[in-house]
């Protein structure tokens, strides 16, 4: 038993001293089930969050309105929860009042079957109200009662329905199913940081294609980040895609990625090619497809979805740099040595080495680029890219220049030939300014 089910289970144990009903509910449940080590415990109880404050010296009241009370206990932390039935829900988020009420009642209010089950750790017994476990050993995510009431009370149970089906690898319910259909325009009343963590959820677990398919096909994705849709059908030179469309080659990207990936590679991957239905024409004279400035174009629409997603700035930036940036590597093999390096020594570079790589795998399966960049990085593996600068700017007015813009343009100048190797010591530098710029 690990220290975190052992603290959890000491919890239990003490509400059961004091004269209380308490289990382990929720996830945490489904997860012992599947064999699968659990990465928090919820505890449910007969206690009212004063007792359970009472109980333990150290807590924290989250929710006590809901009945929620945060047990801090060593380095963990639980939430111990008052067995509740809740009342109208208002806005598609919270209801507007609750009831302590029985164990039953509780698990009849939680949203899918396989985490409305709780656990007794003291007598080591599943309490199963509502078939749960059956619908676990069937694989199947199904709600819990009416699945549109479900979906009404919280709107982001949609998205959740997704999500679990993606990381359990689980069917649907046809019910479930059809009822996150129905209402997948309401999804627009659940803020846009609830949507974006669970967007992030099921993009970087290594069944994020399917949680494509599903937020497709669910229509969710239409709601979420419609300017996706237009993907589908948007056609490609078959010399360079033979794969298929925009749709297709995104999708075979997703599948190309390694299991683990981060935000700003995943979705510049779902979003690199974002701005090819904008900027489709076709060539008169060649008869060829055409997407020009289609990266630019991508890179401003990244920006808008992320911002509109609230995400992070520093996601954002590094999102939109991969999109933007995506089309530079075509022309590696033919830089100058100073811009390859500055190139290189970019902080998102290693990601947009794989975004590359799964764009070329998934259409022409040309690496050569890719292959050039790992050769060149072995080449400049025995020291930095970019060195420090042979000269600085306190250099320069210590020659009597005055500061200005022509600084960045001579510093710069000099960079690009220390990449180069034409100059290598602070005092070629200052003789090369010297005879290269006589204005000051």
């Amino acid at each position: 038993m690990s220290e975190l089910e052992s603290t959890a289970a000491s919890i239990v144990r003490r509400l059961r001293d004091a004269g209380h009903v308490a289990y382990y509910a929720g996830g945490c449940v489904r997860d012992m089930l599947r064999d699968v080590e659990p990465k928090d415990y919820d505890i449910a109880t007969s206690a009212r969050p004063g007792e359970v404050q009472r109980l333990f010296p150290r807590t924290v009241a989250v929710g006590a309105h809901f009945g929620v009370i945060c047990v801090l206990d060593r380095a963990h932390q639980f939430e111990v929860a008052t067995f509740r039935s809740d009342g109208a829900y208002i806005d598609g988020r919270h209801p507007q009042a609750v009831t302590f009420s029985s164990p039953r009642e509780d698990a009849e209010r939680r949203d899918f079957t396989v985490n409305g089950m709780f656990y007794d750790p003291i007598a080591a017994e599943v309490i199963d109200f509502v078939g749960g476990r059956a619908d676990l050993d069937r694989r199947l995510l199904r709600a819990i009662g009416d699945a549109e009431s479900r979906f009404r009370e919280d709107r982001l149970r949609m998205l959740r329905a997704v999500r679990f089906a993606t990381v359990l690898d689980f069917q649907i319910d046809p019910a479930t199913w059809e009822a996150v259909r129905k209402h997948a325009p309401e999804i627009h009343d659940v803020s846009a940081e609830r949507i974006r963590e669970e967007l992030v959820r099921i993009f970087l677990h290594p069944h994020r294609v399917r949680g494509l398919d599903l937020l497709d096909q669910s229509g969710l994705l239409a709601q979420i980040i419609p300017e996706m849709i237009p993907l589908k059908g948007c056609e490609q030179p078959p010399q360079f895609h033979p794969e298929g469309d925009v749709w297709v080659h995104t999708r075979r990207m997703l599948e190309l990625l390694p299991a683990t990936v981060s935000v700003p590679l995943v979705f510049s991957v779902l979003l690199h090619d974002i701005g090819k239905p904008p900027t489709f024409s076709l060539d008169p004279a060649e008869g060829r497809i055409r997407f020009n400035a289609h990266d630019k174009v991508g890179a401003g629409m990244t920006r808008d979805i992320m911002e509109r997603l609230r995400f992070s700035r520093d996601e954002i930036e590094a999102t939109v740099e991969a999109v933007d940036q995506h089309m530079v590597f075509k022309d590696v093999q033919n830089m100058r040595v100073a811009r390859l390096k500055r190139f290189m020594a970019r902080p998102t570079f290693e990601e947009e080495m794989e975004l590359h790589r799964v764009d070329c795998q998934s259409s022409h399966a040309m690496l050569d680029n890719y292959d050039f960049l790992r050769a060149r990085q072995e080449e400049f593996a025995n020291e930095p890219l970019i060195p420090p600068p042979l000269i600085k700017g306190d250099d320069l007015i210590a020659m009597g220049w005055k500061p200005g813009p022509k600084f960045k343009e001579v510093l710069d100048a000099v960079q690009t030939r220390q990449l180069e190797g034409t100059l290598t010591s602070r005092e070629d530098a200052l003789e090369w300014v010297k005879a290269e710029f006589s204005s000051r």
